[in-house]
């Protein structure tokens, strides 16, 4: 069966899959009141979840991230990632995470088939960490990147969203410990949802000015892949690390967009800043409707726009990034 494939020529291998939109901390830039549940949730069970991969593997999907929220706090976290390490031709498994659970399990999550792993940590200043998160974890997360070098995985990134006059200065503090640390940095440069607009005005700050310092100080910029997403990647002979700028503000962001995002409830979003997203779950409740669910999934990438409409300012139904996992 084909791969997926939108009117634009863009083939889509990357899923992104959320399992729950509960998350333990309180980030000002996503959930700065904290999470709040719109009911009762009933996220996305593991037979539902096995049906959704099993269709998506099979029109050549080949990774999966499992996000949130904070995908950790399902208990049955690492039954997930081996429902998903159990489907054919999903080659890489990956997961985002808060970091809050990632020294305790790291070596099971990847004992059970996870392989790569992104933790977010805004700020190496605890002090600022504390202030951006609302958590005062830092020491934990950091320990917890250690344990996840330890337990072998093929890559460990850092996510740290771009926040002016509160993390801006961090950057010759990140750049000292990626000298000596295997660890692949990503600033992500924040984007305007339905609940930031004060925000985002106050503390936008254009990855651009990034990239030109990194530029001037010696990084390389790395030509992507076929298979890479609209990352801009650069490294340096002096670092063992690599950094990676995630501007969606850039031109032409969207010309290699290659991932789809299915929401802990079972939505599909064909992109993170646009509509309200397309059931899936009533064809997820067994193996015999997958014909049916690839089919509602190749008729609704026809009609996925070529781009988002940010420099507009029109941030579709996000409320927060929580919500479909980033």
């Amino acid at each position: 069966m084909s791969q997926l494939q939108d009117s634009y020529g863009r083939k889509f291998h990357y899923l992104r899959m959320s399992v729950t939109d509960v998350c333990n901390f309180k980030c000002s830039y996503c959930l700065p009141d904290g999470y709040r549940p719109d009911g009762k949730p009933k996220f996305l069970s593991l037979n539902e979840i096995s049906n959704l991969v099993g269709a998506f593997a099979q029109v050549g999907t080949q990774k999966i991230r499992i996000t949130g929220g904070e995908p950790s706090l399902r208990k049955d976290f690492t039954d997930i990632i081996r429902v998903v390490a159990a489907q054919p031709n999903i080659h890489t498994i990956a997961t985002t995470t808060n970091g809050y659970r990632l020294e305790q399990h790291a070596q099971e999550w990847f004992d059970a088939g996870l392989r790569r792993i992104n933790v977010s940590v805004d700020s190496l200043d605890p002090r600022m960490f504390h202030q951006i998160t609302g958590e005062n974890k830092f020491d934990t997360v950091m320990r917890g990147i250690d344990a996840a070098l330890t337990a072998g995985f093929e890559r460990v990134k850092v996510n740290a969203v771009l926040l002016r006059g509160l993390n801006d200065k961090d950057l010759p503090r990140f750049l000292e410990w990626i000298k000596h640390t295997p660890i692949d940095l990503r600033f992500i440069e924040l984007m305007e949802t339905g609940l930031g607009r004060d925000y985002f005005e106050a503390h936008h700050l254009a990855g651009v000015e990034i990239k030109r310092h990194l530029e001037e100080s010696g990084w390389h910029y790395n030509i992507p892949d076929a298979a890479d997403g609209p990352a801009q990647n650069f490294s340096h002979p002096d670092y063992q690390g690599r950094i990676g700028l995630i501007m969606p503000y850039a031109k032409n962001f969207c010309a290699s967009c290659n991932r789809l995002r299915v929401s802990a409830k079972g939505k599909l979003h064909l992109c993170l800043f646009t509509e309200s997203g397309v059931d899936l779950r009533d064809l997820l409740q067994s193996e015999q409707q997958r014909p049916e669910l690839i089919e509602r999934l190749q008729q609704q990438l026809v009609q996925k726009k070529e781009t988002h409409l940010l420099h507009q300012g029109v941030t579709g139904v996000t409320q927060h990034l929580a919500s479909i996992g980033g």
